[in-house]
């Protein structure tokens, strides 16, 4: 599946799309130990988990200097694709699974991402402040947005788009964005990548 990312990310260098093709066989590895992915699922890993986590890139152009947690990282996703993606920033991949962290922290370490922290606690526990934070249909938007209101960086501007949440969503999202006067972008990943499983699936940008 290497052909569609390069397809949709025509530009990255020789060492991004090794680190991307590195994915595939290491969390084929992992999955076989322990069930990060979906057994039956693991065989879309660019599709559905690559390839879904780098759209956030189409949408949102992260400044060098950034800093980025991850909530509910589970074995790496999106953090680890757009680390490799945005080098220069800075990402902290956070979840309370113990073996998914461990999963995260070890193909960062395998691919020689230099820019990824990984943590195992609850996002309520951590103390850093964070430029964006991430997420990939992990909670309800009102319990992200909850929990980003305390760790969003005010002091600190350096992107187009205002500090705040940027998260991967899917289906009707009405009930859950209603209460956001915020709310500044609900992107269509349609828009990007034309692809059927993206057809419901939605970029969703919240300033906190």
């Amino acid at each position: 599946m290497m052909e569609l990312i390069r397809q949709y990310f025509p530009d990255l260098t020789a060492y991004q799309y090794e680190q991307i093709e590195a994915l595939g066989p290491l969390y084929t590895d992992w999955n076989s130990k322990i069930n990060v992915i979906s057994r039956k699922d693991i065989d879309n890993l660019y599709l559905h988990h690559v390839l879904h986590s780098m759209a956030i890139a189409k949408a949102v152009r992260f400044a060098d200097g950034t800093r980025i947690a991850d909530i509910g990282t589970g074995g790496g996703f999106p953090g680890i694709p757009l680390a490799i993606l945005f080098p220069q920033c800075r990402f902290t991949l956070i979840d309370s699974i113990g073996k998914k962290v461990r999963v995260a922290d070890d193909v960062a370490r395998r691919i020689g991402l230099e820019n990824v922290v990984c943590r195992h606690e609850r996002a309520e526990e951590e103390k850093e402040k964070f430029e964006f934070i991430l997420s990939r249909g992990v909670m309800p938007l009102p319990d992200l947005c909850a929990i980003a209101n305390r760790l969003i960086d005010r002091n600190t501007q350096r992107n187009a788009y205002p500090n705040g949440v940027v998260c991967l969503k899917g289906g009707d999202l009405g009930s859950e964005t209603a209460r956001f006067k915020k709310v500044k972008e609900i992107i269509e990943i349609q828009n990007f990548i034309k692809d059927d499983f993206f057809k419901d699936k939605k970029i969703v940008y919240v300033q906190i």
